[in-house]
């Protein structure tokens, strides 16, 4: 009896210890498990953020992030606009009698790439020399915004050249230098000061040779090259200054994503060009109605549905009502979106701000919030007409706008006599 309680007993013990290392083996064979799945889930985030930063990375795909030019209107729309010139020039509705004037629009996102005449002064900045801290260029009477032509006589027209001609200066020598400020040219004397935290002799002014930017194209003409964009001035983002253009080109960009605007802050396309992007146009005139040049081709521009080109609008054909424009939300495709022309300001004259517009394309709305920086040139299509360009937001509610009449930007590119005489000596 005793045996047999015995062999019972070694029984029930090896069948506790089976279930014992039945269930021991059960949990490590889940922890095991639940170690496998986290490696293989953290090996797969690992690839796939590895991958993003690759795709999304700027110095892997060695390009440079550029910001819109930014271009705000702080008021609603007024319903009159009265604009006065001394002397009044002939409106595109005078001057074309010959036919209709047959544009490509545009859409594409474009970069712009501008060297300035001579040298921008953006700021001041302070030299520790013996009388104390102080900038030597600010004393001299240059001002913010002014433009350096010359020092001594030389041209300049990089930043390079006035580090070469600062680096030489002699102790307590004079320096002439030659401003452009907007349209007056003056000299003023200016005293460079040793800094006594270095060895170097410098001006006291911060400055500018270039600027880029991102915008939109509206236009171009298959015959001629020339082409018009943004529709509006390009400024410098610190003194607010129309930027005086030496040399400039623009290059194909391509949008990778949008920074939604909302009441009070305007919204941006934010996009990317490489920084050795081919060059497809030149920059030829930076006027308060956009900026102009000709292309190399009409290949350079990347294609869209709309390159059979439409019939250029006068001011007054203009209606209240549904229109379309086209731009660039993703990638480089060209999309058109509605919107509603609220008014057709009566303009005589050139003059900006002559369309107030709304965007009404639930699709742009959901993306954007309505209108954005970087959509500054995108073309307005009316009843199979280009009618103009979008050109500002209202930062009190970006779904409204301004646009300009594409009578004066053609104007301002002097297309609209030029292709008028070319098309009456063809019919003669």
């Amino acid at each position: 009896m005793g045996k047999r309680k015995k062999k019972l007993g070694v029984l029930a013990g090896l069948i506790l210890l089976g279930f014992l290392i039945a269930f021991f083996c059960m949990k490590t064979g889940q922890i095991t498990g639940y170690v496998l799945k986290a490696a293989d889930t953290a090996k797969v985030e690992g690839q796939s953020f590895r991958s993003g930063l690759a795709a999304g990375s700027p110095i892997a795909m060695e390009v440079k992030k550029i910001k819109t030019f930014a271009v705000h209107e702080r008021q609603k729309y007024v319903k009159t606009q009265t604009v006065f010139f001394m002397k009044k020039p002939e409106t595109f509705s005078e001057a074309h009698t010959g036919g209709e004037i047959h544009l490509i629009p545009g859409g594409q996102s474009i970069g712009v790439r501008i060297s300035t005449r001579g040298v921008l002064v953006v700021g001041y900045h302070l030299v520790s020399g013996p009388d104390g801290k102080l900038s030597p260029g600010e004393n001299a009477g240059i001002k913010i915004g002014d433009v350096i032509t010359k020092i001594n006589g030389k041209p300049i027209t990089t930043i390079a050249d006035v580090r070469s001609l600062v680096t030489h200066v002699a102790k307590s020598q004079t320096l002439t230098v030659d401003v452009l400020r907007r349209t007056a040219s003056l000299q003023k004397k200016l005293i460079p000061v040793k800094d006594s935290e270095g060895s170097l002799y410098e001006l006291g002014l911060y400055i500018r040779d270039s600027a880029s930017g991102i915008g939109t194209m509206t236009f171009y003409d298959p015959e001629t090259s020339s082409y018009g964009a943004l529709g509006h001035v390009i400024s410098d983002k610190d003194t607010g200054q129309p930027i005086i253009i030496k040399t400039g080109h623009i290059v194909n960009s391509t949008v990778q994503a949008i920074d939604k605007g909302a009441e009070g802050k305007p919204g941006e396309k934010i996009a990317f060009f490489s920084e050795n992007a081919a060059n497809i146009g030149s920059v030829e005139k930076n006027t308060p109605f956009g900026i102009y040049g000709h292309l190399k081709g009409r290949g350079m521009l990347r294609s869209s549905a709309w390159d059979k080109g439409l019939p250029a609008a006068s001011a007054d054909e203009v209606r209240e009502g549904p229109a379309q424009i086209l731009t660039v939300l993703n990638g480089t495709r060209v999309q058109a979106f509605d919107i509603l022309i609220l008014n057709s300001v009566p303009q005589k004259y050139p003059a900006t701000k002559g369309l107030v517009i709304k965007v009404t394309d639930k699709r742009l709305l959901q993306s954007t919030g309505g209108i954005i920086q970087g959509m500054s040139g995108s073309p307005i299509i009316q009843n199979g007409k280009l009618v103009g360009a979008v050109t500002h937001v209202f930062v009190n509610d970006p779904t409204c706008g301004y646009g300009v009449h594409i009578e004066w930007m053609l104007q301002e590119a002097g297309m609209d006599s030029s292709k008028n005489q070319r098309m009456q000596q063809a019919a003669s």
